[in-house]
C-alpha cells in the first residue's frame, strides 16, 4: 500500500494538473498575476497614449516616465516587507497585509488621475502615478512572496508560477489593447474609472484568499534564518562595526540616488515649461552620479568587504558557534539582505564583474529607453487610431513575445545560452533599423510585408474583427511583430544567463538586483531621448538607438569569451555542456 501510494505521488499526469486548477489558489494567484500586470500596463504604456491625446511634449513624457524607478528600486525596500507588520493588517496575514492595499492604493490612484485634466494639472498626474507605480511595485514583492509561501503539492509553484505569467499578459491586453479601444469610444478618464475599479475589485477579493499558516509553517524557516544571521558573529566574520559602516554606506548612496531623481520630478512636473529645469542636462550631469551611487561605488563597498574577509583583516576572532546565542538585530538582516548578497557576488566575480555589470546595464536599452514613446510615435507622428495600435501591439505583438520565449528557450537547448544571448542582443538592435524605415513611410516594410503575404494575413484577421483593410495597418503590424519577436528571443536568453551567474543561497536578492539594474539606464535616458525626438526626430533616434545595442553585441561576445575561458579553467571541455547551475 505504501509503494503504491508514492508511486501515486510520483505520477504527474494531466489529472494532477487539473486538481492544481481547480484549487482556489491557482484561482487567486491567477488574480494576482493579473493585479501585477495591470499597472505597469497602465502607468507605462496606455497612459503616454492619454498624455500625446492632450498634447503633452515628449520631453514631458520622458521625464514623467521616470516613475518606472520604482520598479528598478523595488530591491531596496523588499527586505522589510518581511520584517514589518501594518499596524492592525497582521491579522489578514503575513503577506495579505500588503498585497491587498497596495492593490487598493493603485486602484484609487487611478480613479483620482480619471478626475484629472493631464495638460493643466500634470504635477499632481505624475505624482498619482509615481504613488501607484510605487504600490504596485510593493505588491508585487509581497505576491512573489505568498506564491512561495502558499505552494503545495498539488497547487505546485511551477503551475502557480505559470499561472502567474498568464494573468501577467491578460492584463497586458486588457491595459493595452482593450484600454486603447475604450478610451477610442468613451475617452480616457471614463477608461481609467473602469481600470481603477478593476483594481479596487481585486484589493476586495484578495481579502479571501488563502494566506499560509505564518506562525505554524514558517517557524522552522524563521529559525533558520535567524540562525544564518546569527552566523556573522562566528570566528572568521567581519566585525559589525565593519558590517554597520557598509550598510550605512551603502544605504546613504541609495538613498541619494533616489532622492535626486524624485527631486528632479518634482521640479520638472511643477515648474512652468520655461523654467523647467534641462532633462537633457541633468541625464549627461546627473544619469552617471546614479549609475555611480547605485552600482559601482557598492560594488567597490562590497569588493573592500570580501577583501577585509580574505585577508582576515577586521574580523571576529572569537571561536566559533559564538554567534548561536546572540540576539540578532535589523542591522544584521538588512546587511544580509542587501550587502551580503553583494559581498558575495563580487568576490566570486572578482574583476569579471565590470564586464557583467556593463553588460547588465545595456543589454534590455534598445527595447526599454524608447517603450514609452511608442504610443506617441504609432498615434502622434503616424496617426494611426487606437484600434489599430490595440490590433498591431498588443494581439499580435503579444503573440509575437510569447512566440519569442518559445523560440529563444529552443535556440539555448540547441545552440547554448551564450549564443542565444549574442543572437538576442543583435536582433533587438536591428529591429530598431525597422523602425526607422517606418518612421520615413515604411516602404521597405510594406514590400517584405506584401512578399511574404503577410499583409494579406493581416487584412484577412482585420476583416474578422470588423477593420477597415489599410496598407499602413499592415506594415505596423509587421514591424511591431519582428520587435517583439527579438525582445522575447533576447528575454528568454537574458533570463537564463542571469539565472546562471546567481549563487543559490542569495538568488532571490541578486537576481532582483541586476533585473533592477537592467531598467536603469534606460529610464534614466528617457527624458533626453525625448529632447532628442523633438530636436531630430524620430528617424535619427532609431538610428542612435540601434548604434546603442551594438554595444550590448560586444559585451556579449567578451563575456561568452569570458565563461568559454571559465569552463575550461574548470575542466568542462564541452560547450554548454550541461549548463552552469547558480554558485552555491
Amino acid at each position: 500500500m505504501a509503494d503504491a501510494a508514492v508511486a501515486t505521488k510520483k505520477k504527474p499526469g494531466w489529472r494532477t494538473l487539473v486538481r492544481s486548477l481547480k484549487n482556489p489558489k491557482s484561482g487567486y494567484m491567477a488574480l494576482f498575476g493579473f493585479a501585477q500586470g495591470l499597472p505597469p500596463a497602465l502607468f507605462l504604456g496606455t497612459l503616454y497614449a492619454w498624455l500625446s491625446e492632450a498634447e503633452i511634449d515628449l520631453e514631458t513624457m520622458g521625464v514623467f516616465s521616470l516613475v518606472g524607478l520604482a520598479y528598478a528600486f523595488q530591491f531596496l525596500w523588499s527586505p522589510l516587507l518581511d520584517k514589518v507588520d501594518i499596524p492592525g493588517l497582521r491579522k489578514l496575514g503575513k503577506r495579505k497585509q500588503w498585497i491587498a492595499p497596495m492593490q487598493l492604493i493603485v486602484g484609487i490612484a487611478l480613479l483620482v488621475m480619471s478626475f484629472l485634466d493631464p495638460k493643466s494639472a500634470l504635477g499632481w498626474f505624475s505624482l498619482l502615478a509615481a504613488i501607484g507605480a510605487f504600490a504596485s511595485a510593493t505588491q508585487d514583492i509581497a505576491i512573489n512572496a505568498w506564491r512561495i509561501d502558499v505552494a503545495d503539492e498539488e497547487a505546485t509553484l511551477d503551475i502557480l508560477s505559470t499561472i502567474t505569467q498568464m494573468g501577467f499578459r491578460l492584463a497586458a491586453l486588457i491595459g493595452g489593447a482593450l484600454g486603447l479601444i475604450i478610451a477610442e469610444r468613451i475617452g480616457w478618464p471614463q477608461t481609467y474609472v473602469i481600470m481603477g475599479a478593476i483594481m479596487l475589485a481585486i484589493g476586495i477579493a484578495g481579502l479571501f484568499a488563502p494566506d499560509a499558516n505564518v506562525a505554524k509553517r514558517s517557524a522552522a524557516s524563521v529559525a533558520a534564518n535567524e540562525e544564518e544571521v546569527a552566523e556573522l558573529y562566528n570566528m572568521g566574520e567581519i566585525t559589525e562595526k565593519v558590517r554597520n559602516r557598509a550598510l550605512l554606506a551603502v544605504g546613504l548612496l541609495w538613498a541619494w540616488a533616489i532622492g535626486t531623481v524624485v527631486v528632479f520630478m518634482v521640479r520638472s512636473m511643477t515648474a512652468a515649461p520655461g523654467a523647467r529645469p534641462d532633462v537633457t542636462q541633468f541625464t549627461t550631469t546627473y544619469g552617471p552620479l546614479i549609475v555611480l551611487a547605485t552600482v559601482v561605488l557598492p560594488a567597490f563597498i562590497a569588493a573592500w568587504v570580501a577583501k577585509q574577509k580574505r585577508d582576515g583583516t577586521n574580523v571576529i576572532a572569537a571561536a566559533p558557534g559564538v554567534g548561536a546565542g546572540h540576539t540578532v538585530k535589523f542591522t544584521d538582516h538588512l546587511y544580509r539582505a542587501l550587502v551580503l548578497p553583494l559581498v558575495e557576488f563580487v568576490g566570486r566575480m572578482g574583476w569579471s564583474l565590470v564586464l557583467i555589470l556593463a553588460l547588465v546595464l545595456t543589454y534590455r536599452i534598445c527595447d526599454s529607453i524608447w517603450g514609452v514613446f511608442a504610443y506617441p510615435f504609432y498615434l502622434g507622428e503616424l496617426n494611426y487610431t487606437g484600434d489599430e495600435v490595440a490590433f498591431a501591439s498588443k494581439f499580435f505583438g503579444v503573440f509575437a513575445i510569447i512566440l519569442g520565449l518559445a523560440l529563444g528557450g529552443w535556440i539555448i537547448t540547441v545552440m547554448g545560452r551564450m549564443f542565444t544571448l549574442t543572437l538576442g542582443a543583435a536582433l533587438a538592435a536591428a529591429t530598431n533599423l525597422l523602425y526607422a524605415d517606418l518612421a520615413i513611410g515604411g516602404g521597405t516594410m510594406q514590400a517584405a510585408s506584401d512578399a511574404i503575404g503577410f499583409t494579406a494575413f493581416v487584412n484577412f484577421i482585420a476583416g474578422v474583427f470588423q477593420m477597415p483593410e489599410s496598407e499602413g495597418l499592415a506594415r505596423l503590424t509587421f514591424t511591431i511583430f519582428w520587435e517583439n519577436l527579438a525582445i522575447g528571443i533576447a528575454g528568454a536568453a537574458y533570463i537564463a544567463w542571469l539565472s546562471s551567474i546567481v549563487a543559490k543561497r542569495y538568488a532571490a536578492v541578486q537576481y532582483a538586483l541586476l533585473a533592477s539594474l537592467t531598467l536603469l539606464v534606460g529610464t534614466l535616458g528617457r527624458g533626453a531621448l525625448g529632447q532628442m525626438i523633438e530636436d531630430r526626430g524620430y528617424y535619427f533616434v532609431f538610428i542612435f538607438t540601434a548604434l546603442i545595442g551594438i554595444v550590448a553585441v560586444v559585451l556579449c561576445i567578451l563575456e561568452w569569451i569570458r565563461e568559454s575561458r571559465s569552463k575550461l579553467a574548470a575542466g568542462i571541455v564541452a560547450p554548454e555542456a550541461g549548463e552552469a547551475l547558480p554558485a552555491e
